[in-house]
């Protein structure tokens, strides 16, 4: 890719705002060190605008970006339905799990769960979550944005894997969480604005010049095919998106562990000021969710419209960005990728020392371990876990659709995840025994699934082994008490009460996505 004076001029400058911003919002005030409150959860200061844009920077990333456009060049539209099933999604935490959430005064999902059930299931799931934050999420959105650096730039794999993971880590080992929600606030305009910047080309290009509309309706007409939300049975991608569980089965257990039960997505709103701060938070996401596809999916189509040919999927938005957008535009456009890239990692870094440090370090370690320990701990494993995920990312070369691995690898742990929660929150007789065996049974009951019954479609699988995971948990329950565990939470109508914003920003979410699928159905 040729990249103009302007270009290195707007990407070097976004590098040295991220980290100047990065630097100074988590500066010590003096005479103030910093504690593991705020490292971990930003001192619970954070704003709602700042808590909507650090979910949205922290959840797209080249997964979406690259990955994403992937499944789109690959299967068109329907691989939206992650992002506009997550937007419904989010309505449900907000008003459902945010909720018990902040009323625990937690740091991490573990630490509820032993509050709910007790410490061998705070354990097992730290461990769980720990192995699959590294091991998947962190190397393969590594993985995916050191394959767009090397495309897009030329620059060997190992070298954008390197460069990638030191500039994500020069401001968020340091400043923790606050660092990385604040830095996000700026690395959601790169990555909106940027990644609208490529879609308008994209689009104008394939009209001839006649602008985004134009090129809308000249997509439809030349692959109708690849706008179809709910896939029919014989469609060749039915196995990623099985029709129309989509909307009523596996797609809700996928969604709900990640929105709902996701140590680096729930932090930021475990780090509101308030419950109302954070609600707000989690509508401002919501829309931007509804927005994704545009910058996200369209261009993958795109892609596909005007060559058809590419090696691999998931070179589509690489190839893209390299052809269509101009010299003095690509420093903009390259900057949102880079920007997703990096506020995924930093923040996938800092739940990851938020964890280990809480769960297992102070639990089993050091038990008396000071605040400064706990603070230098984070930094550490934050370390630790970069290189591990260096040395794995280029291992995910072999793949097609990085984004189906990621998607259908963290799903062996869901069901159970999900189950685990669901019923601790909703069911007081849900006992610990119970949700250990979930937790122990998940993965090696969903790798069974995947042995005896190969072509059973992944979210499916994730449907069906959610709601025998939840018998389970019933049965063992109810052999052990007839009679409500005394952790069982308590609920009111004053824990779910919403304020009116949250009520009208959920209504039309809600209305919006009704359109979108009747449109695409």
């Amino acid at each position: 890719m040729e990249f103009s004076g302007w270009d290195i001029a707007v990407f070097v400058g976004y590098c040295l705002l991220i980290v100047a911003v990065g630097l100074w919002v988590s500066r010590d005030k003096k005479g103030h060190e910093k504690n593991s409150k705020d490292y971990f959860l930003a001192g619970s200061t954070l704003p709602w605008w700042a808590i909507g844009s650090s979910l949205i920077a922290s959840n797209i990333s080249a997964e979406q970006f690259i990955g994403m456009s992937g499944s789109g060049y690959a299967l068109g539209l329907g691989i939206a339905t992650y992002e506009w099933m997550a937007a419904a999604t989010l309505l449900v935490v907000g008003k459902f799990f945010l909720p018990i959430f902040l009323d625990k005064k937690i740091y991490t999902m573990p630490q509820f769960l032993e509050i709910r059930y007790d410490k061998r299931v705070r354990t097992s799931l730290a461990v769980y979550w720990l192995l699959v934050y590294i091991f998947v999420n962190l190397t393969s959105v590594l993985y995916l944005g050191a394959l767009t650096l090397k495309t897009v730039m030329g620059v060997d794999l190992t070298t954008a894997i390197i460069c990638l993971a030191v500039f994500s880590l020069v401001y968020s080992i340091y400043g923790g969480l606050m660092a990385v929600a604040w830095t996000d606030v700026v690395q959601v305009v790169f990555l909106v604005f940027g990644g609208l910047v490529t879609t308008y080309l994209a689009l104008d290009t394939l009209s001839g010049g006649a602008g985004v509309f134009s090129g809308l309706s000249t997509l439809l007409e030349k692959a109708p095919e690849r706008f179809d939300m709910i896939l029919d049975s014989s469609h060749p991608s039915y196995k990623d998106l099985p029709g129309i569980s989509v909307l009523i089965g596996g797609m809700w257990i996928a969604n709900l562990n990640y929105w709902g039960c996701n140590q680096y997505i729930t932090q930021r709103a475990l780090a509101a000021k308030s419950l109302s701060e954070a609600q707000n938070g989690i509508i401002l996401a919501g829309f931007l969710k509804l927005l994704m596809p545009m910058i996200v999916v369209i261009p993958g189509i795109v892609a596909f419209v005007l060559n058809p040919t590419l090696p691999k999927s998931d070179e589509a938005y690489p190839w893209l960005l390299d052809t269509f957008v101009p010299v003095g535009l690509k420093g903009l456009a390259f900057a949102a990728l880079v920007a997703a890239v990096v506020s995924s990692l930093s923040s996938m870094i800092n739940s990851i020392a938020t964890i280990f440090s809480m769960d297992l370090y102070k639990e089993y370690i050091k038990k008396d371990v000071s605040e400064k320990g706990l603070v230098n701990t984070g930094r550490i494993i934050g370390v630790v876990s970069m290189v591990i995920a260096m040395a794995v990312a280029p291992f995910l070369s072999t793949l097609d659709q990085a984004f189906q691995f990621i998607q259908e690898f963290t799903g062996f742990v869901s069901p159970g995840v999900v189950a685990i929660f669901l019923l601790g929150f909703f069911w007081k007789k849900t006992t610990a025994n119970a949700a250990l065996w979930a937790a122990i049974l998940s993965v090696p009951v969903s790798l069974l699934f995947k042995f005896l019954l190969p072509n059973l479609p992944f979210l499916d699988r994730m449907g069906v082994i959610f709601l025998a995971l939840c018998g389970l948990m019933v049965g063992i329950s109810l052999f052990e008490s007839k009679v409500e565990n005394p952790k069982g939470i308590k609920l009111s109508n004053r824990l779910f009460h919403t304020q009116t914003p949250f009520n009208v920003g959920a209504i039309v979410i809600c209305i919006i996505i009704a359109f979108l699928y009747a449109m695409f159905w």
